[in-house]
């Protein structure tokens, strides 16, 4: 299997599936000298982690990470960094059912036409355990970002047709202990009953996540294939529940005039400004210092209780209802998981973009 390296500078490879014995990530390319132990990158894990509220699957994982390679004395060595997080609460009999049939909104019929077999104890790499290695990850990043004064920070900005308050904005911290990852509690209060109403009749939910980048300088990434807000739209849409990314007004601008999505630019003292930004922080593939707004559209958990038509692998028409715990709504646990790749992709570009003046290179080997 291709395909489970991401980045140019720093590659982030992800391995280990669902009811595996293991899951992790490599991260090379990842400069030396930085500080770093297991509680770094704990701190976000435990973000995405299941079982910590009703919002999520009753499945109980600690999630325990552990630093395999790549850091000496507490600090990054510069060689590649291998990060293990074991599995301790597999039941991988909930799914033997699967084995026969393809689950309406999943991978299953894919992989099968793809491989000739799959591992169907819980999606395999279609899990969304596979996440782990991308947290973990990003975790590194984020915390070389916020040492350059760049802040990476996603919430939930709705959980079905329950959207948070602009005002809450403002201040982002309640998205760190709400359980449906909100900054706005009052919106939270009703997703939550939204989600247990949801719960009790068999069916699940989908949402939006909003990601904000805060202090990416101007001149951050490439005019061509390797534009900024392409390679965020990539890295977000290859989680596995999110269905579509939008920078900035995103679809909106499809209906506006162009005097009206034009951001004009001003002079504050001696910096340049915009006086809005409809353009999500990115123009031309390239950041403008403005902030970076992305949002993720996530859809509704497809393993739900409720009696579903599909075929067996014999080809028979057949119904369904799928066993197991699982998230009556993924959206607050990809909070975390998009802010890690948003954080991979802003870093890794970042690095690029040292050697883009001839100057830049003279200076630093002078």
């Amino acid at each position: 299997m291709s395909g489970s390296t991401f980045g140019k500078n720093i590659t982030v490879s992800t391995w280990g599936e669902s009811h595996g014995k293991a899951l992790g990530c490599v991260i090379d390319g990842f400069p030396a000298g930085m500080e770093l132990d297991e509680g770094d990158i704990q701190k976000l894990l435990d973000r995405r982690k299941p079982g910590t509220s009703s919002a999520t699957t009753s499945r109980k994982e600690d999630d325990l990470v552990e630093i395999l390679s790549g850091v000496f004395d507490g600090r990054t060595t510069g060689t590649p960094i291998s990060l293990m997080v074991t599995n301790t609460n597999q039941k991988s009999s909930d799914y033997s059912e699967i084995a026969k049939y393809y689950r309406p909104g999943h991978a299953d019929y894919g992989f099968d036409e793809k491989y000739g077999f799959r591992d169907y104890r819980g999606g395999g790499r279609s899990s969304g355990r596979e996440t782990i290695g991308r947290v973990a990850a990003g975790a590194l990043c984020e915390k070389l970002l916020n040492k350059m004064g760049i802040t990476v920070e996603a919430y939930t900005r709705s959980i079905g047709d329950v959207e948070i308050d602009e005002s809450c904005l403002k201040d982002l911290s309640p998205r760190l202990t709400t359980p449906t990852a909100m900054p706005d509690v009052i919106a939270d209060k009703r997703a939550m009953e939204l989600i247990n109403a949801t719960r009790e009749k068999n069916d699940s939910l989908g949402g939006v996540i909003e990601c904000r980048i805060k202090g990416v300088p101007a001149g951050i990434g490439e005019p061509v294939f390797d534009k900024l807000d392409a390679l965020l739209a990539r890295s977000v849409m290859s989680i596995g529940a999110v269905k579509a990314v939008e920078i900035g007004d995103g679809i909106s601008v499809a209906t506006y005039y162009g005097s009206q999505n034009n951001d004009a630019f001003e002079a504050v003292g001696n910096r340049i400004s915009k006086k809005t930004n409809h353009s999500g922080g990115i123009l031309g593939g390239i950041s403008d210092g403005s902030e970076i707004i992305l949002r993720a559209y996530v859809k509704p958990t497809p393993s739900i209780a409720s009696t579903q038509e599909t075929i067996n692998n014999e080809g028979e028409n057949i119904t369904i209802n799928i066993k197991g715990r699982h998230d009556p709504v993924v959206v607050p646990r990809a909070v975390v998981v998009v802010e890690s790749m948003c954080a991979i992709t802003i870093l890794d570009l970042m690095i690029s973009n040292m050697s883009s003046k001839a100057d830049s290179i003279i200076q630093f080997y002078k």
